[in-house]
């Protein structure tokens, strides 16, 4: 069964990483595109451009953005689809650019593709 990992895009590539997906909207700043070794940049599941710039990173505002993220992931099953296609068939690493490593994007999608049957390793 394949298992699926959240890293932050400025932590070196390695091999345990297995399939890279970069799950934000934005191209992370200081990130070459070659030095990124991403498999897919899937930006269209990324938290729409309203939503990002509605939450800002604000901590107190974690709790709202998660609940409407998933709003959003449910009404994009295209997306959805095709991560969970890839995480059935690989070992899949979700990149994210943010910098708290337990508030972001990411560990929301992680969380709600879990919940679709995907083998989720948290890092915490």
């Amino acid at each position: 069964m394949s298992t699926l990992r959240i890293k932050r895009i400025y932590a070196k590539a390695d091999a345990a990483d297995g399939y890279r997906v970069l799950v934000d909207r934005l191209w992370p700043r200081g990130v070459a595109r070659q030095s990124a070794a991403l498999d897919l940049w899937l930006e269209n599941i990324a938290p729409s451009a309203e939503l990002r710039k509605w939450f800002g990173h604000d901590p107190t505002r974690f709790s709202e953005f998660k609940s409407r993220y998933r709003s959003e992931l449910e009404a994009n099953s295209a997306a959805v689809d095709q991560l969970l296609k890839v995480s059935a068939q690989h070992d899949t690493t979700l990149l994210y650019g943010a910098r708290d490593p337990c508030r972001n994007n990411a560990v929301v999608l992680a969380e709600y593709l879990a919940e679709q049957g995907v083998r989720f390793e948290s890092n915490a």
